[in-house]
């Protein structure tokens, strides 16, 4: 058909409006449009990770005392793929544990944790260039991830250790460490595992860095398994269903095979998939097996009948029943910290986050032992600072592990699980009285009190001991402290000041780094350490790259 020249002219001019309107959009848009092209880039960049999940969060390797090379300032100060103001994810933010006067209150109560997955959604963080969210920084994570010298235990459960030695940071004040650890144990002396895994298997958990790397983390886990453990595997999205009924070990490549079947896609039912893994572990629970359901999962569930709380109700039920829970977290962008914790709390097991295939090696076979076996139930710890000596006291981290004082002895009440070859440290900032100050003296008693995890035991009553601080365990100095308590505090002082905590507004990050580094040793993971804290410094608001440098 043939146009009129003032038709065409119309038409060009309408387009050159439209134009002009989109632009005008997208300038209104930007910063939304900005938000999703970079999560997209991220998308992008885990999917072509996906070859090797091993390079996916590894910090830039930095030698310790070597200056940082000159572009590494400017790759680690580059905006972050991930704009923090986009996310979906969640945390809870417990508070900050106040100052106690010990003349008030001498005793001090939490159950014990061994969780370690607030440490690594720190390390993901900062290598992804931004600073953790202040909520996500639990300070009983970051200490516990790391191993200490322990003396065997010689009586009951646990050794316990105490010292005391003054803080690097302010003066008049000292800091106190308490840790206790259970004897580990061989592969063939761990009892035999009926285990259910449960994978999240909706469209949220669809990239190299989620189900990519929990079939990766399986794989490792039933390749450390032994003869007599059984597996089965289940999966839920907008259903959920078994894919594997309990199988044993012997039969290692038709349960590889069923994992690697796993695919994503669909809406996120968590409360039907959890119903049906624990109805796969009663239903294969055998006398001489210990039954474990564990959650691979983002944590993100959206749909389904079952409320939140309902969820919980069930996990503790099937607890008490002698089959628990632990949870399994990955990637980013939507991540549900909070509800992963929970489920974990609950279930009486443990809550990892896997950021690497190194993590989960770490997990899964260099800790399998401890992550799968329980040997103290519901444990819980009570320091009894003498007020004499001590005249106040402030407790770092396990804020949202707090139990009162008076449900000490209360074994109905829930606290935590310790499994072989785990320990839990916990590190105090004290200030001690003129009496205290004047010559050494055991400053405080540590009491530790459990329920046997095996079910012929249940009706027996908890074991409790007490163990007395001694004396020489307080240092004249803290160069004078032993290695591992240097270390702890300089751990958990990096957690302090990464959740923004009032009383370590004053300190260093750089000065931190110094003390990690006096104490670090050659362990990879200490030295690991050393490298996130100089991406820290270089993260943190007002530092500028060669302050990394000079902390060196």
């Amino acid at each position: 058909m043939h146009r009129s020249r003032s038709s065409v002219l119309q038409r060009s001019s309408s387009g050159k409006r439209r134009a002009l309107a989109h632009l005008l959009l997208c300038a209104a848009l930007l910063p939304a449009c900005g938000k999703r092209q970079r999560t997209e880039a991220s998308a992008q960049h885990y999917a072509q990770e996906g070859a090797d999940s091993t390079a996916m969060a590894r910090p830039v390797p930095m030698a310790p005392d070597s200056p940082a090379p000159a572009a590494e300032p400017a790759q680690l100060a580059t905006p972050p793929l991930l704009d923090p103001t986009a996310s979906a994810e969640t945390y809870k933010d417990h508070g900050r544990n106040p100052w106690i006067e010990a003349a008030r209150d001498r005793l001090s109560t939490f159950a014990a944790d061994v969780d370690t997955a607030s440490y690594s959604i720190m390390r993901r963080k900062l290598t992804e260039g931004t600073l953790p969210p202040p909520a996500s920084v639990r300070v009983e994570e970051y200490v516990n991830y790391f191993r200490y010298s322990f003396p065997s235990p010689t009586d009951g459960v646990f050794s316990v250790v105490a010292e005391a030695a003054p803080s690097p940071f302010t003066e008049g004040r000292h800091l106190v460490r308490i840790g206790v650890a259970t004897k580990a144990k061989s592969v063939t002396e761990r009892k035999p595992m009926n285990l259910v895994f449960l994978v999240d298997t909706s469209g949220s958990m669809a990239s190299a860095d989620k189900l990519g790397l929990a079939k990766r983390a399986l794989h490792i886990l039933v390749d450390n398994l032994k003869d007599g453990d059984t597996v089965a595997l289940t999966s839920y999205a907008g259903s959920s269903e078994v894919l594997l009924s309990a199988t044993g070990v012997a039969q290692r490549e038709k349960i590889l095979s069923a994992i690697d079947s796993l695919g994503a896609g669909g809406s996120t039912a968590m409360g039907s998939g959890i119903e049906l893994a624990y109805r796969e572990a009663s239903k294969h629970a055998r006398p001489e097996a210990l039954s474990r359901v564990i959650v691979l999962s983002d944590g993100d569930a959206n749909v389904g009948p079952t409320s939140h709380q309902q969820i919980l109700s069930l996990i503790a039920q099937h607890a008490h029943e002698g089959i628990s829970l632990s949870t399994i977290g990955f990637g980013m962008g939507n991540y549900k910290d909070e509800t992963m914790e929970q489920l974990a709390n609950k279930g009486d097991g443990n809550n990892f986050y896997i950021d690497t295939i190194e993590q989960a090696r770490r997990v899964f076979q260099e800790q399998l032992g401890s992550t799968l076996e329980v040997v103290a139930k519901d444990a819980k710890l009570q320091v009894e600072f003498d007020p004499l000596l001590v005249a106040r006291y402030r407790l770092l981290g396990y804020e949202n592990r707090d139990v009162a004082d008076r449900d000490f002895r209360n074994d109905q009440v829930d606290a935590g699980e310790i499994g072989a070859g785990h320990q839990v440290t916990a590190m105090y900032e004290v200030e001690l009285t003129q009496t205290g100050l004047a010559a050494p003296a055991s400053l405080l008693t540590v009491r530790t009190r459990y329920r046997s995890p095996l079910p012929q035991e249940a009706s027996e009553p908890a074991r409790e001991a007490a163990f007395p601080m001694p004396a020489v365990a307080v240092a004249t100095s803290f160069e004078a402290a032993s290695v591992d308590f240097r270390f702890a505090f300089a751990v958990s002082a990096f957690a302090d000041i990464l959740r923004k905590s009032a009383d370590s507004e004053h300190w260093s990050l750089a000065k931190v780094r110094g003390l990690a580094k006096a104490a670090a040793g050659t362990a990879e993971d200490r030295q690991e350490f050393l490298r996130l804290i100089d991406r820290a410094l270089l993260l943190a608001p007002g530092n500028h790259p060669a302050t990394a440098k000079l902390a060196r």
